[in-house]
């Protein structure tokens, strides 16, 4: 239930779309004597395939079991396909596909979707742009209209564009401008690494770029790119094919394909000849970084099933070999990570880390050199390819729990392998891999005379006079348009789109439960008839209970958990787990801590049984300790430069004041050195014991299957005398109150309003869900509508309530850029005051009550979102027969319980307002829009004194 916290936030580095760079990093990873893997079983995905008489390919896939369906258009144009000189003119034009079409207005397109209880979304990769939904299966028609509309008459006028661009603008300052290693991952390697081919250029673009491209320029571009030759349409769900097929040809059949041929990128990335060194430099960077690159081929070519296990044995999970030397063994990493090669084209394998405090690159190249030199001159062991295969097709399983996630398989297959087929085959050829494959490949591509070192350090290292590596881009004169334009109808004269059919009745899980002799609540639910289970072990008491000074005890024991048993080391607990192709992760909350397993279903009694150990016989051995709070400390290191990061930090100690709630929970700068073992010890005896824990097991299993695990896994774990702790108490009083935080340098500007709100217990939860729905839930709500949709402020605008048993916190929370940073404060501000004001319209209202129902309802349809549904209702003693009255309940809130909530919990003049940002170009506004604010240099914040500020 409760998800680890990624160590302080370097998981985001791994920068989440690749819009901005074809670099992913695969999950942190540690090796040592391994057990044999189990062999993992995909269930393949069954589809149709035909192609239209205008060369549009459409692919079908029924599943009954759902009352949803996902429809996926897949375009053959990525970053690769941007013009010289317009780098990031792909993922551009994804935003503009949502705007409107002859029949359909501006933001029609969420009408259709978000306000039925679906969602959409969209991403430009290297070389394929995918739009996908996901709606109930009665408005699938609806979705075939408004997606051949998008196809065949989009508008596209000035207005729009430059309020998108405006969009995208702030989306790069958010994802690579405002995040320490943004730079580095979305722009440097690939700049580096290639001479001549596209894939060069960073797909998130430039703000220089962006600002010379023109509205005949993006025209242009969707003539030549988007025609049903170039798409693929992809339909996962609950239909009548028949009906399915007669819809397609109806709405897809007359568009016409252009007679001109689609365009190819042909450039060719010449052969590496030797090695070099590319240093690179960035503001805000507190720990160095180096990736080395190479060469690789297209994602079709038979040796990329072997650099993907190469890839996995490298990095994949605790037991890999970069996490067990760099990170583990020498402690010169705070994160590693590697990639093999996944585009349509040939592109790269690289390997990587950002280093320890007070660790250098050379230290890093050095053993990320070794480890490559050995896997070239070694093959792995047999149980080290085991295991990378379990891993990769466990994953395989993992992405197949939903509609969409089969639709992404087909068209990723698709747009990179040239086959949707290979969704499927690719999986045996994975199987197939021998350890002779991966060292041979090691050896064919991975040679260091062909290597690309790219270092990533803090500007501040910079030499005086130092060039930049990188030339700038061309400047490109924009192109003139002279093709046909389309423009919005007249309302009278817009065609309507067809209506809904009858609803599908979803069927709900039905969750039962029993509790063993030693007090554990059991709570089994089936979700599917994939072959998944996932089980979540919660025991009441978080980070609220931490010792005075000790920020992060009960995030720290929760993380040592895996970090060695009684029987077992930590690098064993990782090899175990790994073998089966499971993940076994923990988390600490503020009220409750969890561990949970995703594991193949016929593996769970073994999965559990590490599970079991881990929770009962951890160790908390003093070396994994210091280990852990290095590492920490590192990744603090670097949440102190992102400005969302130090903004989230500040909020707990401005709401829940005076109370065990009124610290970081993942601990501090001051607090981390000062835990020792006997914290964690005492932390664990007192609450982990099996009658103050509630264990769920979801999946692909019974309840009979599922309480007969419970009981050889936990049935002897012992009860304690005595009773378990008590819930902390929450504050008694708060006082609102204003921080600025000063952050130099930094790409954007953080604003957060927040203040405390209602318990989980509160009889107005419902009215509060429906009410943050309304101001900040979703791409439709009020908050983005005014802040991106309107204005172009921020990449994205929202809201957040969360109630729990002794404390309950709002916030709303954007990032801009530094000068809008006052005028999003007035925002927000002036959108608190209009919810309270006036009521709720009735359309507006429905359509957020529909997002409401839709996610979670979603939620319920996954083993991991089906356990943390219920894990919450265990553990805040709320039945589980919510999970039948939630839609009821939700859609009982009326437009005055939302005024009533608004005015009662959410005053905008008792809320505190926080901004982190760059002081000097966020300029005197800042200040009047945050009247009385303690202002802070980033260097004096202290984040364990009440002041926020050292030596007061």
């Amino acid at each position: 239930m409760i998800r680890p916290v990624a160590k302080a936030a370097l998981v985001a580095l791994a920068l989440s779309t690749t819009a901005l760079s074809s670099l992913t990093m695969a999950p942190l990873a540690q090796a040592q004597a391994k057990p044999a893997a189990a062999s993992v079983t995909v269930p393949p995905i069954v589809y149709k395939e035909r192609t239209l008489a205008n060369g549009l390919k459409v692919f079908t896939s029924r599943d009954a079991t759902t009352p949803n369906v996902t429809v996926q258009v897949w375009y053959g144009v990525g970053s690769k396909d941007d013009p010289e000189g317009r780098s990031g003119f792909a993922h551009l034009f994804e935003h503009l596909m949502f705007k409107s079409t002859r029949n359909m207005p501006n933001e029609f397109f969420d009408r259709l979707t978000e306000d039925v209880g679906g969602f959409n979304n969209a991403s430009t990769y290297d070389d394929f742009t995918n739009y996908y939904e996901v709606v109930p299966a009665n408005h699938l028609q609806r979705l075939l209209w408004a997606e051949s509309e998008r196809l065949g008459s989009l508008v596209i006028d000035d207005a729009v564009f430059k309020s998108e661009r405006d969009v995208v603008k702030e989306e790069l300052r958010q994802r690579v401008l405002a995040n320490p290693y943004g730079r580095f991952f979305a722009l440097n390697i690939t700049k580096a690494s290639f001479a001549d081919h596209p894939y060069k250029r960073p797909g998130i673009g430039s703000i220089e770029e962006l600002d010379a491209a023109t509205v005949d320029d993006v025209r242009a571009f969707h003539q030549a790119y988007y025609r049903p030759d170039n798409a693929a349409l992809i339909v996962v769900g609950n239909f009548d094919e028949a009906q399915l097929n007669a819809w397609v040809d109806q709405y897809f059949g007359p568009l016409k394909a252009p007679a001109t041929p689609i365009r190819q990128v042909t450039t060719v990335e010449p052969p590496r000849t030797s090695s070099k060194v590319v240093t690179t430099y960035g503001p805000n960077v507190p720990l160095p970084a180096v990736a080395m690159t190479w060469l690789a081929p297209a994602a079709a070519d038979p040796d990329v099933p072997a650099l993907a296990v190469l890839d996995a044995i490298l990095s994949a999970g605790k037991s890999s070999r970069l996490y067990d030397s760099l990170v583990y063994d020498q402690k010169i990493a705070q994160q590693i990570f590697s990639s093999a090669p996944n585009n349509a084209q040939p592109g790269l394998f690289y390997v990587g880390a950002i280093m320890a405090g007070g660790k250098t690159v050379e230290q890093g190249e050095a053993s990320l050199s070794a480890q490559i030199a050995k896997l070239r001159a070694t093959p792995p062991t047999a149980a080290e390819l085991a295991e990378a295969k379990a891993g990769l097709l466990a994953d395989a399983v993992r992405g197949r729990e939903t509609i969409d996630g089969r639709a992404f398989a087909i068209g990723y297959a698709l747009r990179t392998e040239g086959d949707a087929q290979r969704a499927n085959t690719d999986l045996a050829a994975l199987q197939a891999v021998t350890a002779a494959d991966v060292q041979r490949v090691a050896a064919k591509y991975l040679a260091d005379d062909r290597k690309v070192t790219v270092r990533y350090l803090p500007e501040s290292t910079k030499p005086a006079g130092a060039k930049d590596p990188f030339e700038a881009a061309p400047k490109v004169a924009s192109v003139s348009y002279d093709g046909p334009v389309t423009a919005l109808a007249p309302e009278g004269e817009r065609v309507a789109p067809p209506a809904p059919g009858a609803p599908v009745s979803p069927v709900l899980p039905s969750p039962v439960e029993k509790t063993l002799a030693n007090g554990l609540r059991v709570i089994v639910a089936k979700s599917s008839d994939l072959p998944l289970v996932t089980a979540d072990l919660t025991v009441r008491g978080g980070s609220g209970a931490d010792p005075a000074g000790l920020a992060g005890v009960s995030s720290l024991t929760a993380e040592l958990l895996t970090e060695g048993t009684k029987t077992r080391t930590a690098t064993q607990v990782a090899a175990a787990t790994e073998a089966l192709g499971a993940n076994l992760e923990a988390g600490s909350g503020w009220e409750a801590t969890s561990l949970t397993l995703s594991v193949i279903a016929d593996k769970a009694a073994q999965g559990l049984a590490i599970m079991a150990d881990v929770a009962e016989n951890p160790t908390f051995k003093a070396d994994e300790l210091e280990r852990v709070k290095t590492e920490t400390l590192d990744g603090l290191s670097v949440s102190f430069q992102r400005p969302g990061a130090v903004a989230g930090f500040v909020v707990p100690t401005v709401i829940y004041a005076g109370s065990g709630y009124g610290h970081v929970a993942n601990g501090t700068p001051g607090s981390l050195p000062k835990i020792q073992r006997d914290a964690l010890v005492k932390t664990h005896a007192a609450n982990w014991r099996p009658d103050n824990a509630i264990l769920v097991l979801t999946g692909d299993l019974t309840p009979e299957q599922g309480f007969a695990l419970a009981e050889k896994a936990f049935g002897g774990w012992a009860r304690p005398a005595g009773p378990p702790p008590a819930l902390v108490k929450g504050p008694t009083g708060y006082a609102a109150r204003n921080v600025i935080v000063d952050l130099p340098g930094t790409g954007q500007a953080a604003v957060v309003v927040t203040k405390p709100a209602i318990l989980r217990a509160d009889p107005r939860y419902y009215a509060g869900l429906v009410t943050n729905g309304v101001l900040g839930g979703g791409y439709s709500s009020r908050l983005n509508q005014e802040i991106r949709i309107k204005r172009g402020l921020s990449y994205g605008a929202s809201s957040s309530l969360s109630p729990r048993a002794a404390i309950g916190g709002f916030s709303a929370s954007v990032q801009t850029k530094n000068e809008s940073a006052a005028q999003v404060v007035g925002l927000i501000k002036d959108e608190l005051t209009r919810l309270a004001a006036e009521p709720t319209s009735a359309s507006e209202l429905a359509a957020r009550k529909s997002v409401l129902v839709g996610d979670f309802g979603r939620d319920l349809g996954t083993s991991g979102g089906l356990a943390d549904i219920l894990g919450n209702l265990a553990i805040y003693g709320v039945p589980l027969n919510e999970i039948q009255a939630y839609t009821r309940k939700v859609e009982a809130v009326s437009a005055a319980d939302v005024q009533a909530f608004s005015k009662a919990v959410l005053d905008p003049a008792q809320t505190s307002v926080i901004v982190v940002g760059d002081a000097k170009a966020m300029g005197e506004g800042v200040k009047t829009a945050v009247p009385a604010a303690q202002q802070i240099p980033i260097d004096q914040l202290d984040l364990d004194s009440p002041t926020l500020t050292k030596g007061k």
